[in-house]
């Protein structure tokens, strides 16, 4: 039980909250989200997607050299990754600056193809793709202590859910093996889709930006039940911590810091506010460092 998990205070919490749930929460309101990025797997130095949505990026710049002038195609022909990564950090920091650049990008990169082309294009890149530092492949990159978790909730009654700022249908297709969480269970952010001949195909239309608040809404949409475990670890996690808090039933809220700059990452940018409530609301703060006895498997 939770072997990667070091004995200590935020072990116990999770273990003495787990035993309280299954005595005064019924099955079916035991219910449990999860960001990903950051929280169920690695995010730095730049998240999984965004190496994704790069190398499509790059490839239609060097189609049309003339995009190779603007932004995000520019960063993506030059392999810059500090610019995504600032961009998303700005984001989270309340600039927006460069994420609306990057949204364009992102919208135009997948247009007009089948919802099972996007799950191939996807598939593909998780058969190659190998995380630029850590010298492993991006689904090895699942954070050990984290897919514990989701099993001894599971065997305690739980229904757990990704609530991600990623986008679902690139999550879907490896989710069941990485963290066994089938697709129907990841909510996450999402273009428009047509349906046309049998087939359902993306448009350039945002449907929704699965971040801050936004979030407890779309949890809500798509399970109709309050969780009470919420786990997260940037300042878009939030609101999705606080809905958890504020239901009628015991509840944990789990923030993960990154501390472990030799097995992992160490930072905080793009973390400060949530961090800062952690102190004030009891939140329970999961150190990388102090608490995890193995970051991945």
């Amino acid at each position: 039980m939770l072997e990667s998990w070091k004995d200590g205070p935020t072990k116990s919490a999770i273990v003495d909250f787990v035993g309280r749930a299954v005595t005064d929460v019924p099955a079916d309101e035991r219910v449990a989200v999860f960001d990903n990025d950051g929280t169920l797997w690695c995010e730095k130095p730049a998240y999984v997607q965004l190496d994704f949505l790069i190398r499509l990026l790059a490839e239609q710049a060097a189609a049309d050299p003339s995009l190779a002038e603007n932004q995000p195609y520019k960063a993506a022909a030059a392999g810059d990754l500090t610019w995504f990564g600032d961009a998303v950090t700005k984001h989270y920091q309340g600039d927006d600056s460069q994420l609306k650049a990057l949204a364009a990008g992102i919208l135009s990169a997948n247009t007009a193809i089948t919802t099972e082309e996007h799950a191939a294009r996807v598939r593909a890149f998780f058969a190659e793709a190998e995380h630029p530092t850590l010298g492993r492949p991006y689904t090895a990159c699942g954070y050990a202590p984290m897919v514990e978790l989701l099993r001894y909730l599971e065997a305690n009654g739980f229904t757990n859910y990704i609530v991600s700022g990623g986008g679902r249908d690139f999550m879907r297709p490896v989710t069941a093996a990485l963290y066994g969480i089938p697709p129907e269970r990841v909510i996450g952010s999402s273009v428009g889709l047509i349906y046309a001949d049998g087939d359902l195909r993306t448009t350039t239309q945002p449907e929704f930006l699965n971040d801050g608040p936004i979030k407890p809404v779309r949890i809500w949409g798509r399970t109709g039940r309050r969780p009470i475990l919420a786990a997260g670890n940037s300042n878009g996690d939030i609101e999705m911590l606080e809905y958890a808090r504020h239901g009628a039933h015991p509840s944990l809220q789990l923030l993960v810091r990154h501390d472990d700059a030799v097995r992992e990452f160490d930072y905080t940018a793009g973390a400060e506010k949530a961090l800062e409530l952690a102190t004030t609301t009891g939140w329970t703060v999961t150190s990388i460092r102090d608490d995890w006895a193995t970051v991945f498997a």
